[in-house]
């Protein structure tokens, strides 16, 4: 079958057996429909169904969540784990908490996960899971209730060889701690590799925090770098102001450039003399408030409700707070602002038009699965340690995980040329270079 024809069949498969999964059929056909020049010089792979298979999920868990509130009410939520591909290892990839996680959000998450994976060379397969539970608000016991009957009916799916979640929205530090307490009560083992995110005195890894955000700013850096670019005196812009965004920024400053902006659902903040990272942990994670309350503490910053943070001028963008946050009007905007680069730091911040916008007028745009796999990428170096019983130090880690984006960026790179004969297009190159991989993975493994 003629390549183009096959992708076309296996996308229309997708959308008919996964009827309203608007995202993830997002997420499918941005990889498919590059997957070309691929299947042209592998025509055995379209002989063997790979995409086909790639497309659906090893195992979909859907479960219910009952726990008590404060109030004692009885409160339901439900829960999802899909396990896509454990072509290259154990299924890696996090646990989202929050009020928009369905089926469709999480196979999407899960899809995205099995290239980034991947890239990064590591040992591990694709997954992801969550819950529509919203910690927001909530009580550490309401939290702590919460995550233990998720973990009740979850546990029976995870270990170290089988299937290793790990943070994402909503599922920070503290629930992880909840989280791993109950399969061990569960379980009666102290089997640290099942879950990563850990605090460092109990089995963590130095810089996982850091490492999604640090991650996207090194890769940033390195597709600069082909144009004799860096971040010194340049002006980002971070949209979120979570743990992604406040380790970007982090970055981003150690490395000389000056963040002027970042958000949240609220609206955004505009500080042209760099945003005060210790001011922004303040507010975001010690009083968990808006950021208009930095705006108020920090005399030079203005915040804003209106339009978008992706309005303000900038010569680097990184999108880090959500899917689809980034659209065609705010690509266009960044374009005539003079933007040189964007690299995401969320999963599929840029909608399908947005990256087209980008692709044209030549930016630099490096995709998700490529410029955010810092964060899985330390969550594997985690479990290495684990495995080991060993312990690195921060600066052990983090020429790690630097050695490891790099090596994504090359490999986008290289493969971008190779297929293309463009290899500044790191969406073609990061797409054909992890299906690649899982590819050979999945034809020397048979059909299974």
């Amino acid at each position: 079958m003629n390549p183009s024809a096959h992708i076309e069949a296996v996308y229309a498969a997708v959308c008919r057996r996964n009827p309203g999964e608007n995202e993830f059929h997002q997420a499918v056909g941005e990889v498919l429909h590059t997957l070309a020049p691929a299947l042209q010089a592998h025509p055995e792979y379209v002989e063997s169904f790979i995409a086909d298979r790639l497309c659906e999920p090893e195992r979909q868990l859907i479960f219910r969540v009952p726990w008590v509130d404060d109030a004692g009410r009885v409160q339901v939520n439900r829960g999802f784990r899909v396990e896509f591909s454990s072509a290259l290892g154990p299924y890696k990839g996090g646990l989202r908490f929050h009020p928009s996680v369905d089926l469709g959000i999480v196979k999407f998450l899960g899809f995205e996960q099995i290239f980034k994976n991947a890239l990064t060379g590591l040992a591990i397969g694709g997954g992801k899971g969550g819950s529509d539970f919203d910690p927001k608000g909530r009580s550490d016991g309401e939290v702590m209730r919460f995550c233990q009957a998720f973990m009740t009916e979850l546990y029976r799916h995870l270990g170290e060889h089988t299937d290793v979640p790990a943070g994402d929205i909503g599922v920070g530090g503290r629930e992880i701690g909840y989280l791993f307490g109950q399969y061990k009560r569960i379980t009666n083992r102290f089997e640290a590799g099942v879950l990563t995110g850990k605090g460092v005195s109990w089995g963590g890894s130095h810089a996982r925090t850091e490492a999604t955000g640090y991650g996207a700013v090194y890769f940033a850096q390195e597709m600069l770098a082909t144009r004799a670019d860096g971040f010194d005196g340049r002006k980002v812009v971070v949209s979120g102001s979570g743990n992604v965004a406040v380790y970007a920024i982090e970055k981003v400053h150690a490395l000389g450039g000056s963040v002027v902006a970042c958000s949240d659902s609220s609206g955004y903040v505009v500080d042209e003399d760099g945003i005060d990272l210790e001011l922004l942990k303040t507010v975001k994670e010690a009083r968990r408030a808006r950021l208009s309350a930095y705006a108020e503490a920090r005399p030079t910053a203005r915040f804003s409700e209106r339009g978008s943070v992706f309005d303000v001028p900038c010569d680097v963008a990184l999108p880090c707070a959500t899917q689809n946050e980034l659209h065609a009007p705010d690509a266009a905007a960044l374009v005539k602002n003079g933007v040189r680069a964007v690299a995401e730091g969320a999963n599929m911040p840029c909608t399908p038009e947005a990256v087209e916008i980008f692709r044209e007028a030549g930016i630099l745009f490096g995709p998700g699965k490529a410029a955010n796999a810092g964060g899985v990428a330390t969550s594997a170096l985690e479990m290495q340690q684990n495995a080991s019983r060993d312990v690195w130090t921060f600066e052990q880690t983090e020429q790690r995980l630097a050695a490891v984006m790099q090596r994504v960026h090359d490999q986008c790179r290289a493969t971008a040329d190779a297929y293309g004969g463009a290899p500044d297009d790191y969406v073609l190159g990061a797409n054909i270079a992890g299906f690649l991989r899982v590819a050979q993975a999945m034809t020397a493994q048979g059909v299974v």
